[in-house]
């Protein structure tokens, strides 16, 4: 079974068994958690295409980590003014196991 899920303000495509990194969201290791925005669900037969989420559908899974990316360095420049400032950023995110899709 396949589903697409909203969090963060992306969308991820997800099986169960998959493991993504998503926008950092509140939970210790090895808790459990709930995706309630199915905007899709997949599976062999048929398809469930929300408007704009499918009802009753739920993605459950469970936290593994929490962490924080590569940084990403970025660049405020002026020209002809003399300034520039050379910045560095990393974003948080969280690495969650989809443990299963239900309808």
């Amino acid at each position: 079974m396949l589903a697409i899920i909203k969090t963060g303000g992306k969308q991820y495509k997800v099986r169960a068994g998959d493991r993504i990194k998503i926008e950092k969201l509140e939970g210790k290791d090895g808790s459990k958690i709930n995706f309630s925005e199915v905007l899709l669900l997949g599976g062999e037969k048929e398809v469930k295409v929300g408007n704009p989420v499918v009802k009753g559908a739920k993605v459950e899974g469970k936290i593994l980590r929490q962490g924080k990316s590569k940084k990403v360095w970025g660049i405020k420049h002026k020209a002809k003014k003399r300034y520039k400032v050379k910045f560095g950023h990393r974003q948080m995110f969280t690495e969650v196991e989809i443990v299963k899709i239900a309808n």
